[in-house]
């Protein structure tokens, strides 16, 4: 299949499939005689691969880790579990994080009580992080 017909089949911008190709994440394809790309099922199936990893939102460097490992399945799977469980807990993090964020700014937006910009608690507290009581830096 064409470029075009790799990125409808995996939804990946062409560019995008070019650039994996150029870090090696694709293998080159082999080229027509009018030096088209021509790309296989394997090349569906490992870009398709890349794309589910990107969403789950491992790194290119973890990716690549894992596909080597894809690569040789004779090999122990004990560094796509170590891979995994470091990115499950670089997640749970950032819920965390994400969790005081929201009761932080939740603080802000409950002391608003409308009227003038120069009255106004959320730029106070904003402009003064000590105001919000209980906050994270």
């Amino acid at each position: 299949m064409k470029i075009g017909e790799l990125a409808r089949a995996t939804g990946a911008n062409i560019e995008t499939i070019r650039y994996y190709e150029r870090i090696g994440l694709l293998p080159e394809p082999h080229r027509t005689a009018a030096n088209y790309r021509s790309y296989g099922e394997a090349h569906r199936s490992r870009l398709a691969f890349v794309r589910h990893s990107r969403d789950l939102g491992f790194t290119i460097e973890e990716i690549r880790s894992l596909l080597d490992l894809s690569d040789h399945p004779e090999r122990d799977c004990g560094e796509a579990d170590r891979i995994a469980t470091g990115h499950l807990e670089q997640v749970e993090a950032k819920i965390s994080q994400l969790e005081a964020l929201r009761d932080e700014l939740a603080r802000i937006v409950g002391r608003c009580r409308g009227g003038l910009a120069g009255d106004c608690r959320v730029i106070e507290a904003l402009g003064d992080h000590h105001l919000c009581e209980g906050t994270h830096a």
